[in-house]
């Protein structure tokens, strides 16, 4: 299972899954803060200059096109890359504000399908109404030059492997296939590892923003969107238009800090199904306490670890892959009653429903085919930060700290977190405050049991903007818009619909 810096945004229509990443990366100077046109500086005008090519996607009501970007933004004429956008037009009645970008977090999710898939169908028809819905897909990721690192069956023996090492041999085998698949990403994708950092997808999105036409940017991250969004504002805060960011990132933390405070924010909503789990008469982790709950749940783990169940197919559900399901099902309260029914299933020896959360999770297809969405966020998350750990001997010093942080996951999470260590790229990217001095007031959202952002980083991030203003959902689950609240979604959609934010510290349920 790989789990540093995980982040996942679960929408009605749509599962995303990925890795949060935080830090700054180099990559050429930035445009001109003046440049809310067609062109930038001198050596981006060619791109700031082109001409969107719209045609139908195939998909009802929307457009599609290709947006050019230089590979490496420090060396514009040194090749491109090309990224896939899509939109679909304001529906009306009422004024055209103008576009909405829309981002569900990974990195490695895409846009694109997000947009498609959800967005411009499930937002709120008013907002719908009134701008332009867009998404573009990150560099790296899905239609965008995909990252490419293992084959199907290579990935499915890399989600196998044991992530809590009871030994030597098995410290070796978890280090030797981070190292494969970094050669494999190395192998596959080599020319465009060096060139997916969060700054330069936030320097694409300033371009898409001048080549639709629009002064400002209006944009809704989620996840790890909100640290793209973030970035996007420190860089160009006088083209900020207005700024969602739900399920906030603190972009002034190291790789390791971001885990730990991961680790502790599954275990917060672990504790919130065991609670609820326990009031079920068919409980499969107990009746009692939510500490009985616990210590069941690490039984299966360690029953699975000595010995796997079937699931029905040639894969067994392994320790690795049982705990990804459990996580899988931490987004989003919605599952809870799935993850019963397949940790009882486990229970019984059948494997088949955790296996199918942990296939949700990693975007593997029936075929055996898995989405490039892993493989993308690895290579965001590795370029844009120093790596948690050096090597397994800073592992074993940590594990006491992350097994304090959730005695259910943190064994595992604190080695899933040297995945990094064998990056065949150097980081380019520093923990940092992002302040985006000047930026037009931007919305931070922030769900008090989110487990893979917890809440405390979207109170931080809101401190650190300079005109960010705190939205709280007192809840479960990951991000807030568009989850059942109406409080937060009405006010979300009065400060998108008139640009009113609410009011700074405002809570929801």
């Amino acid at each position: 299972m790989d789990t540093r810096r995980l982040l996942r945004f679960l929408a009605t229509a749509l599962g995303t899954a990925g890795l949060l990443v935080s830090g700054c990366s180099s990559g050429g100077s930035a445009p001109s803060a003046s440049a809310t046109g067609s062109a930038a500086t001198e050596e981006l005008e060619p791109y700031y200059g082109q001409k969107l090519r719209w045609r139908d996607c195939g998909v009802e009501g929307f457009q599609c096109a290709t947006m050019k970007a230089p590979l490496d933004y420090a060396k514009p004429d040194g090749g491109d890359v090309k990224l896939a956008v899509s939109r679909k037009k304001a529906t009306g009645p009422g004024k055209r504000i103008g576009s909405l970008l829309v981002n569900p977090g990974g990195p490695g999710g895409s846009a694109v399908g997000y947009l498609q898939g959800y967005a411009a169908i499930g937002y709120p028809a008013p907002v719908r109404a009134r701008y332009d819905m867009v998404a573009i897909d990150p560099r790296g990721v899905a239609r965008s030059e995909p990252v490419e690192c293992l084959t199907g069956k290579e990935m499915d023996t890399y989600t196998q492997v044991d992530q809590t090492p009871d030994d030597q041999g098995e410290v070796n085998a978890l280090d030797s296939s981070f190292q494969k698949f970094a050669d494999g990403c190395q192998k596959r994708s080599g020319t465009i590892l060096p060139h997916v950092s969060t700054v330069e997808t936030a320097r694409d999105m300033d371009m898409l923003r001048a080549l639709l036409g629009d002064e400002k940017l209006n944009y809704v991250g989620a996840s790890y969107g909100t640290f793209l969004g973030a970035t996007y504002a420190d860089l160009f805060p006088a083209r900020v238009g207005r700024l969602v960011l739900d399920g906030a990132m603190d972009p002034s933390l190291p790789a390791v800090d971001i885990n730990r405070d991961q680790t502790a924010g599954f275990e917060a909503a672990f504790q919130s199904f065991a609670a609820d789990c326990v009031k079920q008469t068919a409980c499969p982790l107990g009746t009692t306490s939510t500490t009985d709950a616990a210590t069941a749940l690490k039984k299966l783990f360690t029953d699975l670890d000595a010995e796997p169940v079937p699931t029905g197919e040639s894969r067994q559900l392994t320790e690795s892959l049982a705990t990804t399901g459990v996580i899988a099902a931490m987004y989003d309260e919605g599952s809870w009653p799935q993850l019963r029914e397949a940790i009882a299933g486990a229970q019984r020896k059948d494997g088949s429903g955790l296996l199918s959360l942990a296939d949700s999770y990693y975007e593997r297809g029936p075929s055996g085919k898995y989405a490039n969405l892993m493989f993308a966020n690895a290579a965001v998350n590795c370029l844009d930060l120093e790596p948690a750990f050096a090597g397994p001997a800073e592992v074993e010093k940590a594990v006491p700290e992350f097994e304090k942080a959730s005695p259910v996951f943190g064994r595992g999470f604190a080695w899933a977190a040297l995945n990094c260590a064998a990056w065949p790229v150097k980081p380019t990217g520093t923990p940092h405050r992002t302040e985006a001095e000047g930026a037009a007031p931007i919305v931070v959202v922030g769900t008090t049991r989110d487990p893979a952002t917890p809440y405390k980083w979207a109170e931080s991030l809101a401190d650190q903007l300079s005109s960010g203003t705190l939205l709280t959902y007192e809840g479960d689950g990951h991000t807030a818009y568009g989850r059942g609240s109406d409080c937060i979604d009405t006010a979300i959609n009065t400060y998108l619909l008139d640009g009113t934010p609410p009011k700074d510290g405002k809570k929801c349920t």
